[in-house]
């Protein structure tokens, strides 16, 4: 009986998982149904399925066939590398994820395959729920969040110039995927947006990547996110609100107290839209006050609005 690519793909992930040794080439060949007899086509047939594997960031692992010499090219997949732990989610917990898991989809519709993961099930029979957003997933999306939690160096050509970089955090803003990393060539942190990124994303050995360098902040604010140079802002935030802001933005960026309560912030601002949405939640307590360029933005913007 012929047997689909994707049950192939399938029993081949449960021969290299059931495995407590690197299983050769041939061996491969003689244990997993529905590939061709003719050698040269098995192996490009086995080709095409590793790589498969690896942009659904499955962790094969191709180690040394223990006893054979010359050494011949094994292969498995790590259970504790493959099998996600038992977060341990309570039923109210799942029930939250389940319904996120439906209302908004990821693009390559992994959503409910990561739910079940979780320890969720979903009914076949279910009514249809209609989605309010798609979170936008690409192989490089995987390949990034794989290098930041296995601690691997990431190589790629970003504006023509080939880059090699310690990533640190991945973001997702206004439907872009933003990579945040040290680069070496440029030997200070950078933001890169995936879908700017030329070619294929190449990943290092685990352990590559230096750990993470201690104090660095765990949170980016979108206006932080993007690939433009930082431009210094300047805003005046009302003493009622002066509070808030301080414990959203924190005490550095504070560079004026003034005698009534109100205060200057400075904050570098790549993404003037997010920043600019920022500002909006504040209403009339808070007012650019410079560069003049991002001041007349967002006056024009509300003047749009207001039909001026």
């Amino acid at each position: 009986m012929a047997v689909n690519k994707l049950e192939r793909l399938m029993n081949l992930t449960a021969a290299l998982l059931a495995t407590e040794r690197p299983l050769s080439r041939e061996e491969l060949h003689t244990r997993v149904p529905g590939y061709p007899e003719e050698t040269s086509s098995f192996r490009r047939a086995f080709e095409r399925d590793k790589n498969e594997l690896r942009q659904m960031a499955v962790p094969l692992s191709v180690e040394p066939v223990p006893g054979t010499d010359p050494a011949v090219e094994g292969y498995r997949i790590p259970p504790d590398e493959y099998y996600l732990r038992d977060p341990g989610l309570e039923a109210d917990e799942l029930a939250a994820l389940h319904l996120a898991a439906r209302a908004v989809r990821s693009s390559d519709g992994t959503s409910t395959g990561a739910l079940r993961k979780l320890g969720g099930t979903v009914a076949r029979d279910e009514p249809a729920l209609e989605s309010i957003g798609e979170v936008p997933v690409s192989p490089e999306v995987n390949t990034v969040f794989a290098a930041i939690s296995e601690r691997r160096l990431l190589s790629f050509v970003y504006r023509g110039e080939r880059r090699t970089v310690e990533p640190r955090r991945l973001d997702l803003q206004r439907g872009r995927w933003y990579l945040t990393g040290h680069d070496r060539l440029r030997d200070g942190e950078r933001n890169f947006r995936l879908d700017r990124i030329e070619g294929k994303v190449s990943i290092d050995d685990i352990g590559s990547s230096p750990v993470q360098p201690p104090g660095r902040p765990a949170w980016r604010h979108p206006w932080e996110l993007g690939d433009g140079p930082p431009v210094p802002v300047r805003l005046l935030v009302d003493a009622d609100h002066v509070g808030w802001v301080r414990r959203e933005l924190g005490r550095s960026v504070v560079i004026e107290d003034r005698a009534n309560g109100d205060a200057v912030f400075e904050l570098l601002v790549v993404d003037g839209v997010a920043f600019r949405s920022f500002v909006m939640t504040l209403l009339d307590h808070g007012e650019v006050l410079s560069p003049p360029e991002i001041r007349d933005d967002i006056i024009a913007w509300v003047d749009m609005l207001a039909g001026r």
